[in-house]
């Protein structure tokens, strides 16, 4: 009895911060500009600095390049600089580790090279760009309805995954990276994912088979996207990512799966429908 009254607030906490951030992000895509930029920016820029935190339990990580680094490319998503700058942006940080650590072994006879740059530069692809895409997405035509059922399809994947794994859940999916996961928790999250595209398509009247496509990305992709974090927390020896939401742990546990998700739509709106 008590486990499970433990458990029931676990979930009203866990819903009530998510319906919290989830009214944030939509009331910021509703009015994209500068409002959606800077909602962005903070969750990428919190999110990486929650992964270098996780890559500093193994290894040197350059955390304030890095995160100057992703302020310049944020920064040119939005336009504020050319976004041909983000190839610079990217070789240039990589030049500057480097120079820090030829003078750590020059000073101290130890360096960081392989880890630092591998490190640093893997939180910039792996969390900013997938967030600069996301800002670059809003300014499509239709931007507005593709972020709306982007995050839509993503959360409601997350939570039929989560509520049909529960329930029904037999066979596991990965276990050696995320024990809780099974294969009928994939195909209920995949297929709410679709149905929830299918809905978003129908209510704004648009052709079904593109928004179908962002269902099924977020529905296949986006859970694979999520065993990419939970492999980090593992090797990292860490249960969450931090501590900022209530019932969800860190941001880049909340925001894990919408990488992928956010990669993936604007490559097919962005660049394939464009």
């Amino acid at each position: 009895m008590v486990a499970f009254k433990a458990k029931s607030q676990e979930l009203a906490l866990r819903a009530f911060s998510g319906f919290i951030i989830g009214a944030l992000i939509l009331s910021a895509i509703y009015y994209g500009g500068r409002t959606w930029f800077l909602l962005a920016s903070i969750i990428s820029l919190i999110s990486l600095w929650e992964y270098y935190q996780l890559l500093s339990k193994k290894f040197r990580v350059s955390k304030g390049i890095g995160f100057l680094a992703g302020i310049l490319v944020l920064l040119a998503s939005a336009e504020y600089l050319r976004p041909a700058s983000i190839l610079i942006i990217f070789t240039l940080t990589s030049f500057v580790l480097f120079m820090i650590e030829i003078l750590r072994r020059q000073f101290s006879q130890v360096s960081y090279a392989i880890w630092n740059v591998g490190g640093t530069l893997s939180g910039l692809i792996y969390i900013i760009l997938p967030w600069s895409y996301m800002v670059l997405l809003r300014a499509h035509p239709i931007g507005q309805t593709l972020l709306f059922s982007l995050f839509l399809c993503t959360w409601s994947c997350d939570i039929a995954a989560y509520l049909v794994g529960t329930r029904w859940g037999r066979n596991k999916f990965c276990e050696a990276v995320s024990p809780k996961k099974t294969w009928e928790g994939f195909a209920g999250g995949a297929g709410a994912s679709i149905l929830i595209s299918a809905a978003v398509a129908y209510h704004c009247s648009l052709p079904p088979i593109p928004l179908l496509g962002i269902g099924a990305i977020c529905g296949i992709a986006g859970q694979l996207g999520d065993l990419v974090e939970s492999l980090i927390k593992r090797e990292a020896e860490v249960k969450d990512s931090g501590h900022l939401i209530p019932g969800h742990g860190g941001f880049l546990d909340r925001f894990d799966s919408i990488l992928i998700n956010g990669t993936l739509t604007f490559f097919l709106f962005g660049v394939i429908l464009s």
